[in-house]
């Protein structure tokens, strides 16, 4: 006998989650399907054991300054991999725990651990079951993008779905691909003691567009490795090894770490069953702000879009679809200010509007290198730049790029900042307390607001009351 429900979540991920909190707001009549691993992308493969590795290294790799301190016998220290490896895995299952015992380890029939496919818009067949829906949401999430022809090489090319199963570090790797897991994990396995070349065949690292910006990067984190940029790379065998090659550039390696991004699950879904056509990766059209296909009763979030594949993006999308599919009638949203950041050290951090779209002729930009930011030279950590963008006839802000040590802070006070429409002297009448790291942003904000063409009649740090 079929089964009726309000709503069909498929795929219990963060934004399978995040849209299943909306929906049991307003309904009790609902299934969460999901037939693959649980504990979401972020908690299993990504963002959480990712930093966990991170933290690693970040504290081995700081033995190297203790000499200029005072503090001696840092030469002395040593990395057990093994330890190292099992602590990230420990924690990791500490993260993937927490998310089960919140979510799936809770529900009874209203979950079902299997995979679903679409018989029609308001139909799906779950292990040979129907399921009627009212509206459905598809949260599948995204999987490692590996070449065809590399899969011959075994477990010698691996991505984030085995990189933190290993139980040993390899003595040389290449990194394929230097966006945010890429660069993220090739620093922190070369801080580890891994032999790491960095490979990319765009120019760039970590999404930077900002010239700047990028020259920065490139100049600090091409002192810990090689970063092979502009060039596609293909792999041989060489005597049970796998040589890596990039234009002219060669290396022998013992595995190689596939980062070149990610496919949206949507295989065996069946989504030609919507009666609507589908792109070159086999999604159909959506509404970015309501989150639903066409006018059919179908909402999609999360990384399985293909857009914003980020945590924090997953969970405002599928709190739209979740909330729209229990509305009569769909509601749209504003997206959130865009918000990027590398954990790399220093961090490289992305907000609002991206360089390449910018207009010249309107905007301004600030900016400060933190070569002689005190709090930055306390920590050692003095290398890097920031750079502030707004509009240069009222000092709106628009946007960031930035390497710099707590990054990860700065990006999130500029990305609140844009988002609430502040100007560079809104910001320069706020508290800025010494010695901090955001000193390094104010001396970006002031060296902006000179470029200004609208300047306040007095002091723009006082307000009057």
């Amino acid at each position: 006998m079929p089964r009726h429900v309000d709503v069909a979540i498929i795929g219990a991920g963060t934004a399978g989650l995040y849209a299943l909190s909306q929906v049991r707001k307003a309904t009790d009549s609902y299934v969460l399907i999901d037939g693959g691993e649980l504990g979401t992308t972020c908690a299993r493969v990504g963002c959480m054991p990712s930093k966990v590795a991170i933290q690693v290294g970040e504290d081995f790799h700081r033995r190297n300054i203790f000499d200029r301190m005072g503090i001696e016998g840092g030469e002395a220290l040593s990395l057990n991999a093994r330890e190292a490896l099992e602590h990230i895995r420990d924690l990791r299952d500490v993260f993937v725990d927490k998310v089960l015992s919140g979510s799936t380890d809770d529900m009874g029939e209203e979950f079902i651990p299997a995979h679903a496919r679409f018989v029609s818009p308001t139909e799906l067949e779950v292990d040979g079951d129907r399921i009627h829906a009212k509206r459905i949401i598809i949260a599948t999430g995204s999987t490692p993008v590996i070449p065809g022809d590399w899969k011959a090489f075994g477990d010698r090319v691996i991505t984030t779905d085995e990189l933190f199963e290993l139980e040993e570090l390899p003595g040389a790797m290449a990194v394929i691909g230097l966006g945010t897991i890429g660069l993220e994990m090739g620093q922190a396995l070369s801080r580890m003691g891994v032999t790491v070349t960095g490979i990319d065949q765009l120019d760039h690292i970590a999404g930077l567009q900002d010239p700047e910006a990028q020259k920065a990067a490139l100049d600090i984190l091409g002192k810990e490795m090689p970063l092979w940029l502009g060039e596609g790379a293909s792999i041989n065998e060489q005597d049970g090894r796998l040589r890596v090659t990039a234009g002219d550039q060669s290396v022998v390696v013992d595995k190689v770490l596939a980062s070149m991004g990610r496919r949206p699950n949507v295989q065996g879904l069946d989504l030609e069953n919507l009666g609507v056509p589908l792109d070159e990766r086999g999604l159909p059209a959506f509404d970015p702000h309501t989150l639903q296909v066409g006018d059919l009763p179908v909402f999609i979030a999360g990384d399985v879009t293909g857009d914003r594949a980020i945590l924090h993006e997953a969970g405002w999308e599928g709190r739209v679809a979740g909330f729209n599919a229990v509305q009569d009638t769909p509601v749209g949203f504003r997206r959130q200010v865009p918000l990027a950041i590398n954990f790399c050290d220093p961090n490289i951090a992305v907000v609002g509007r991206a360089w390449n779209d910018l207009d010249p002729d309107r905007t301004a930009i600030g900016e400060v290198k933190l070569g002689p930011l005190g709090r930055a030279l306390i920590m050692g950590k003095n290398k890097g730049i920031i750079r502030v963008y707004a509009d240069k006839r009222d000092g709106r802000l628009l946007g960031a790029s930035m390497v710099a040590v707590k990054g990860e802070h700065l990006a999130h006070l500029l990305a609140w900042s844009i988002q609430q429409g502040l100007t560079v002297f809104d910001l320069l009448r706020m508290p800025f307390y010494h010695p901090s790291i955001e000193e390094g942003l104010q001396s970006a904000l002031y060296d902006l607001k000179g470029k200004i063409e609208q300047q306040p009649a007095e002091p723009v740090e006082l307000q009057r009351i």
